[in-house]
């Protein structure tokens, strides 16, 4: 956060949970400013799924996204969309609507939780992957290119394609 120490923002934001967050703008105070906000976390099926996100950020949405983060786990994907500024109600409820038809809203646990803020805070992505064991696709800006790739290359080590990866 520019203009905020992080250990600030941290403390400021370490009483609300994912929940709360949870597409719905939320004020807090640092350093006597108010900082909004709004964060979406979604649980996806599937890499075409997550691959209809990134491509709606990327092509149709005209939202002030600050970043993405794609992780990969066992039973699906799990999209991060962190949000620079707060959207207005209409944006909020299409953009929700959307992620809606494609997973659900999603409450990370605990080593999650600490992988999304560690990568916020931002820690090199191989070493959150290796202090949580968390498989990261992307986080900034992700590509298409990088789902894709990261989608073939799991499914020729494996031998075959898991439903997930589908």
């Amino acid at each position: 956060m520019v203009g905020f120490d992080q250990g600030e923002y941290t403390q400021a934001i370490a009483g609300f949970s994912p929940t709360a967050l949870q597409g719905r703008p939320t004020t807090i105070e640092i350093q006597g400013k108010e900082v909004c906000i709004m964060d979406y976390i979604y649980h996806l099926s599937n890499a075409s799924l997550t691959l209809r996100v990134v491509q709606f950020l990327h092509e149709y949405a005209k939202l002030p996204v600050q970043f993405v983060t794609v992780i990969h786990q066992v039973d699906g994907w799990v999209v991060r969309v962190k949000m620079l500024s707060p959207l207005t109600d209409q944006q909020a409820g299409n953009f929700s609507a959307f992620l809606n038809e494609l997973g659900f809203a999603y409450i990370p646990g605990i080593s999650l939780k600490m992988a999304l803020w560690a990568l916020e805070t931002g820690q090199p992505i191989v070493e959150v992957m290796r202090r949580y064991q968390v498989a990261i696709v992307a986080h900034g800006c992700p590509d298409f290119e990088d789902i894709e790739a990261f989608r073939k290359q799991f499914i020729q080590g494996l031998g075959y394609c898991p439903e997930t990866l589908a």
